[in-house]
């Protein structure tokens, strides 16, 4: 990937692909800069799912289906997901059928013919990483676009996209019976000092009135997998120091909302794309928890200038936790 960051990346263009993606090479920070245009009102909405990719099983068809009806009334402009983007060993190259039977075939709602910005998750990693990176997806499906971190700029908003797996250090202390793929992030300590360093670069030149970071692993969680200690330790500073708004992570297969009583953070789980983990919940300070759902869903946001928007829906399309803030400060939970 280092032979690359010179060098423009070249998107395909489709009927289906109504939004023209542009590198940006202004920035002195290493992160790969994708630009995604917002309504010509200013004003942007997207959806966020994330451990989906089970070939429609565990209700990812139902969840798609809702996900459909959803973009279309919001008129969203993009997708995010939160990572596990195929179960259960990622995929073992470009050419997996995995691609086409998990995401291509799954996801044919119209409204949702728009571009999906993906992060890597563990199951992700024990499959072929390049595989999934690999330009030739974006060939067989104009939507798709993965990058190991990289920051989407939308005018009011940046989305920083972070490579939270190789943070982890079970998964390479205890690998148990799993192989991961880390050709691309050795040595680690390199690897991950380079990313820290560039993310707080990228902060400091933002001038996006939102700050917003995607990555697959919890930072403050109630579900199965909890806090991730390595993110708590290495990279929650660095968005508290740079008024991060939103962290949305994936990981575990819940819907969540935790307001943060030390910083301004909000942090939202949408982890609910396919299988989820009825009654796998911990206790949490009830002052931070604002909402915690067991079974599948997804979740919308909207971004204005002065306004952001956040909407938990079930597998349903039922609106189950509704949040607003305003960038002076105020917010209504509903």
């Amino acid at each position: 990937m280092d032979t690359m960051r010179d060098k423009p990346i070249k998107f395909s263009s489709s009927v289906f692909c109504l939004i023209i993606l542009l590198s940006v090479y202004n920035s002195t920070a290493e992160l790969r800069r994708l630009v995604q245009p917002p309504k010509s009102d200013g004003t942007l909405s997207f959806l966020v799912v994330g451990d989906w990719g089970r070939r429609g099983s565990y209700n990812q068809s139902q969840v798609a289906r809702q996900m459909g009806k959803t973009g279309m009334n919001l008129n969203i402009d993009f997708v995010i997901s939160t990572g596990d983007n195929f179960y259960d060993d990622g995929i073992t190259s470009p050419y997996d059928c995995q691609f086409q039977d998990s995401f291509t075939n799954i996801y044919t709602a119209p409204s949702l013919q728009k571009p999906w910005y993906n992060v890597l998750g563990n199951h992700d990693y024990r499959g072929n990483v390049d595989a999934q990176i690999s330009p030739i997806l974006k060939d067989l499906d104009c939507r798709w676009v993965c990058l190991r971190s990289y920051v989407v700029n939308a005018d009011i908003v940046d989305i920083f996209f972070i490579d939270t797996t190789p943070f982890v250090d079970k998964y390479f202390d205890e690998p148990k019976d799993h192989v991961y793929d880390w050709s691309g992030v050795l040595p680690r300590n390199k690897y991950l000092n380079n990313l820290l360093a560039d993310l707080d670069v990228s902060f400091q030149e933002s001038v996006a009135k939102w700050k917003v970071v995607v990555g697959h692993h919890t930072i403050k969680s109630a579900g199965h997998h909890g806090i991730t200690k390595e993110l708590e330790k290495q990279l929650l500073p660095i968005l508290e120091a740079n008024e991060v708004d939103l962290y949305i992570n994936g990981h575990d297969h819940c819907l969540e909302h935790i307001s943060s009583i030390n910083s301004g953070i909000q942090f939202m789980t949408s982890g609910g794309g396919s299988k989820a983990w009825k009654g796998d919940v911990n206790e949490w300070n009830p002052q931070e928890m604002r909402f915690y759902y067991d079974g599948q869903g997804f979740m919308s946001v909207y971004l204005s200038e002065a306004e952001l928007r956040v909407a938990f829906y079930d597998g349903f399309g039922r609106v189950l936790h509704r949040w607003n803030t305003y960038k002076k400060g105020i917010y209504t939970d509903i």
